[in-house]
């Protein structure tokens, strides 16, 4: 499935994430009325690695787009505006007269054959994996070689509800039967937070869904500026403070990642109980030569 021009990585890689938010909202909950996602113990503030995924996701297809199209091996599989299913059946469309959907009867063969069609086509299929075999036009199971955690905040953050006003109303009834000339609504942020992350990429797994260099070197540039075609008004002020990589020098690894990860030092500035802006945060990256032998350190912010 891989070619010369998308060399199969061959190496394991951890890296570190950083990002900061101010005045805004990284991750509403829909569960809480929107409101920045927060560990309810501690009141850090949560980031999902699914909004993340979909930031890369967005920006990997932007990335990617020539005119009237999407680059041949970039197209992405989870869509705004698309039914997964749909995507699916352009496997089957595409390699009709090879493969043929029969339903149950469908031939292990052709699934398997759907299902490399999908990781040569799909990016975010060939990073992240998908699971394809729950509804018709099964393309089969695969399990990505990038990995994503949850992100968190370093500090508590604290989420203020604002009550915001409008002049224009949402529906033409409301604004018959009302006597005010406004609208009201709400909207929930942050005044600061520093958010912390991790990420894992399995050589072994890219093997089997062709990811290779080219994918490697969009996904790292898509880590380094995925804010910066995201803005909102919720979002006005977020940005991308440090991607500390770890490269192993074989696949199966040199050291344990959270060995790693624990050299990354983040730390609040002396005399600073609540912090408000990133220059009051200190960074410390690994000295390399403190690092286990066959590992190395990368500035991934450079790579972006």
């Amino acid at each position: 499935m891989s070619t010369h021009a998308n060399k199969l990585i061959e190496n394991r890689y951890d890296f570190v994430y950083l990002f900061d938010c101010q005045d805004g909202n990284p991750n509403g909950d829909p569960d809480a009325d929107n409101s920045p996602r927060t560990d309810p113990e501690t009141f850090q503030g949560l980031v999902s690695d699914v909004c993340l995924k979909r930031k890369i996701r967005d920006y990997a297809l932007y990335a990617k787009s020539i005119e009237g199209g999407v680059e041949k091996g970039y197209d992405i599989f989870v869509l705004g505006g698309n039914s997964l299913e749909r995507r699916q059946e352009l496997a089957y469309e595409n390699l009709k007269g090879t493969i043929e959907w029969k339903g149950k009867e469908t031939e292990k063969g052709d699934i398997e054959k759907a299902r490399q069609w999908m990781c040569g086509n799909f990016f975010d299929v060939r990073t992240f994996g998908a699971v394809m075999s729950t509804q018709n036009f099964n393309c089969g199971q695969v399990r990505g070689p990038v990995q994503i955690t949850f992100s968190r905040s370093i500090d508590r953050v604290l989420s203020t509800e604002h009550g915001i006003t409008r002049v224009a109303y949402t529906r033409e009834e409301k604004r018959e039967s009302s006597s005010g000339s406004t609208e009201l609504g709400r909207k929930h942020t942050i005044p600061y937070g520093l958010y912390r992350g991790y990420g894992f990429i399995n050589p072994v797994f890219a093997a089997q869904t062709s990811f290779g260099e080219n994918d490697l070197a969009l996904l790292w540039k898509a880590l380094g500026n995925l804010f910066e075609l995201d803005r909102s008004a919720a979002r006005g002020n977020m940005a991308v403070r440090g991607l500390h990589i770890f490269k192993h020098d074989c696949k199966l690894g040199n050291a344990q990642a959270q060995r790693l990860f624990d050299t990354i030092k983040v730390a609040k500035n002396k005399d600073v109980e609540t912090p408000r802006s990133f220059a009051e945060y200190t960074i410390t990256s690994p000295d390399p030569e403190s690092l286990p032998t066959g590992i190395t350190y990368i500035d991934g912010m450079a790579l972006a």
